[in-house]
C-alpha cells in the first residue's frame, strides 16, 4: 500500500520549487512591490532649513572639537512641508523588518495552497481513502507556523523598553482566557463545535490502542475538566497574539474607509472585509444559522432554506469567500497604513514650538520600516482562519459539494498491518545484497503503515472536526473583540 504515492511526489517538488524560485520569483515581494504601495521619503536637513528660512549651519572640525556634540538641529512644527512619494521596490524591501519571515511565510502559504488544491482535485478522481492526505499536513503547518510568526511578533514587544505593549498583550490574554471559559462551558445546542464527542472519541481509541498493545490496566488519567483548562490556556495565549493584530486592524480599516470616501464600492467592501469575522462567528451559533436557516420561519408556516446536511460545505465556502475578500484589500489596508506619515506631519503643523529635524526624520521613516510587520498582522489572522477551514475539512472529512455527508464514528478497533514474510532458500547469492535492502525497505514501509495506521485510528475525523471547528471560531472571535475594541480606542480615547 502507498502511503502517500503521488502526493508525496508533489509534496517534495513544491518544496523543491519554493526553495528555489523564492529569490527569483516570490509572491510575498511582490505583493508589497508591485509598485501599487507608495512609500513617503523623509525630508533632508537642508530641505527642512529652507522651509524653515535659514541656512544649513556648517561647523569645522575645530568648531565641533570646542562645542562638544552638535547641537540637534531645530524647526518651527508650522513649517509648510510636504513628503515626496515613490513606489515601493524590492530594494527598498531590504531594509524592513521582518521582511525574511514574511517573504517565507506568505510563499509557504502559497504553496500550501497550491497542494491542497491537487490533493484535493486528486481525492475527487482517485480513492485514495487509506492514503495521507499530504494536503491536510501543508495546511497543519501552515497554521503552525503563522502561530510562530506571530508569537515572534508579540516577543518584540515585550522585549520593549516601555512596556505598554507588554501590558496590552497580558491585558488580552487575561481577557481571552476569561472569555474562553465561558465559550467552552456553553452546550453544543448553542454552539456547534462538536468538541464533546471529538475530545470522547479520542479517549475511547486511546484506550482501545493501550489495551491492544498490552496494558489492560492503563486509563486516560485526565479529566474533561482538565482538558477545558488546557485548551483555555492556549486560547489566551492565542488571544494574546492576535491583540494587536486586531488594534492595527482597527486603525488601517479607519484610514482605508476615509482614504476610499470617494468610492462606496470600495468602503462596502472593506466595511464587509471588517465585519467577516463576525460572519463567522454566527456560522457556529446553531439556533441563528443552522437551525434558522433550516427552518425559517415565513408567516405561519416554516421553510426550508438550506437543508441541514448542506450547511456544512455552506459554512466552508462562505469562510473561503470572506478570506479571499479581506487578502484581495490588501493593498488598501497598507496603503492606508504608509499614509500615517503624512498624516502626522499634518497633525504637527497644528502644534506650536519647535521639533528636532532628526525626529521628523525618524517619525517618517519608522513608518515604512515597520510595513512588513503591519502586514503580518493584518495577513496571519486571515491565514489563520482559512488553512483551519481547509484542515477542518480535508481532515474532518468535508465535502465541497452538497451531498449529504455520515457522520464518523468511534473507531471499535485498531488493525496494525504487518510486513510480508520473505521465504528463504529461493535466492542465489548475488541477489542477497538486493534483496536485503528490498527487505529493509519493506520493513520500512511496514513501520510507516503501523504508524499512520495508529494515528487515523486514534485521531478521528470525529475529532478533528471539533478541534479545527473550534480552533476557526477561535480565531475570528479574537479579532472581533481586538478590532472592536480598537475602533473604541481610535474613535473615541485618540481624541480625548
Amino acid at each position: 500500500m502507498a502511503l502517500m504515492g503521488i502526493q508525496l511526489v508533489v509534496s517534495l517538488l513544491a518544496a523543491s520549487i519554493m526553495q528555489r524560485m523564492a529569490p527569483h520569483c516570490s509572491f510575498a515581494r511582490w505583493l508589497l512591490c508591485n509598485g501599487s504601495l507608495f512609500r513617503f521619503k523623509h525630508p533632508s536637513e537642508g530641505e527642512l532649513c529652507a522651509l524653515a528660512g535659514k541656512q544649513m549651519p556648517k561647523q569645522n572640525r575645530r568648531d565641533r572639537r570646542q562645542n562638544g556634540e552638535n547641537k540637534p538641529l531645530t524647526v518651527p512644527k508650522d513649517i509648510d512641508l510636504h513628503l515626496d512619494k515613490a513606489p515601493v521596490n524590492a530594494m527598498d524591501a531590504l531594509v524592513l523588518r521582518f521582511f525574511l519571515e514574511y517573504q517565507w511565510l506568505v510563499d509557504f502559504a502559497v504553496y500550501a495552497t497550491g497542494v491542497f488544491l491537487f490533493t484535493e482535485c486528486y481525492y475527487s478522481v482517485v480513492d485514495a481513502s487509506k492514503e495521507v492526505n499530504i494536503g491536510a499536513i501543508w495546511c497543519v503547518l501552515t497554521v503552525l507556523f503563522s502561530l510562530k510568526t506571530l508569537h515572534t511578533l508579540m516577543s518584540h514587544y515585550f522585549r520593549s523598553e516601555e512596556g505598554g505593549e507588554r501590558s496590552v498583550c497580558l491585558a488580552f490574554g487575561f481577557l481571552s482566557l476569561l472569555v474562553a471559559m465561558l465559550v467552552l462551558v456553553v452546550r453544543e445546542d448553542y454552539l456547534e463545535f462538536g468538541l464533546e464527542s471529538g475530545f470522547s472519541n479520542l479517549f475511547d481509541n486511546l484506550e482501545i490502542f493501550a489495551k491492544q498493545q498490552g496494558y489492560a490496566d492503563w486509563s486516560i488519567p485526565v479529566t474533561k475538566l482538565t482538558v477545558k483548562l488546557g485548551l483555555a490556556a492556549v486560547c489566551a495565549y492565542i488571544g494574546a497574539l492576535l491583540a494587536f493584530p486586531g488594534l492595527r486592524l482597527a486603525q488601517t480599516h479607519l484610514d482605508a474607509v476615509q482614504m476610499n470616501s470617494g468610492r462606496p464600492l470600495i468602503q462596502i467592501l472593506l466595511h464587509m472585509s471588517f465585519l467577516s469575522p463576525v460572519i463567522v462567528l454566527i456560522l457556529w451559533v446553531k439556533p441563528i444559522a443552522r437551525d434558522f436557516l433550516a427552518n425559517a420561519p415565513i408567516g405561519k408556516t416554516s421553510v426550508t432554506l438550506v437543508p441541514s446536511a448542506v450547511f456544512d460545505s455552506m459554512r466552508l465556502w462562505i469562510i473561503v469567500v470572506l478570506c479571499v475578500l479581506r487578502l484581495a484589500l490588501t493593498r488598501y489596508h497598507m496603503q492606508a497604513y504608509l499614509n500615517l506619515a503624512p498624516k502626522w506631519v499634518e497633525q504637527m503643523k497644528k502644534e506650536a514650538g519647535r521639533i528636532a529635524a532628526i525626529d521628523i526624520q525618524r517619525k517618517v521613516t519608522r513608518v515604512f520600516c515597520y510595513l512588513t510587520v503591519v502586514t503580518l498582522q493584518y495577513l496571519v489572522p486571515i491565514l489563520l482562519i482559512l488553512f483551519s477551514t481547509l484542515a477542518l475539512k480535508a481532515l474532518g472529512d468535508f465535502s465541497w459539494g452538497t451531498g449529504a455527508e455520515e457522520i464518523p464514528g468511534v473507531t471499535p478497533a485498531l488493525v496494525m498491518p504487518t510486513a510480508a514474510p520473505v521465504l528463504p532458500g529461493s535466492l542465489d547469492e548475488d541477489e542477497e545484497g538486493v534483496e536485503d535492502m528490498e527487505e529493509d525497505i519493506q520493513a520500512t514501509v511496514a513501520r510507516l503503515s503501523e504508524t499512520f495506521t495508529a494515528l487515523r485510528s486514534v485521531l478521528t475525523p470525529l475529532f478533528f472536526r471539533g478541534f479545527f471547528a473550534f480552533l476557526t471560531w477561535w480565531v475570528a472571535a479574537c479579532q472581533v473583540i481586538s478590532s472592536l475594541f480598537g475602533i473604541y480606542f481610535h474613535q473615541y480615547l485618540m481624541h480625548n
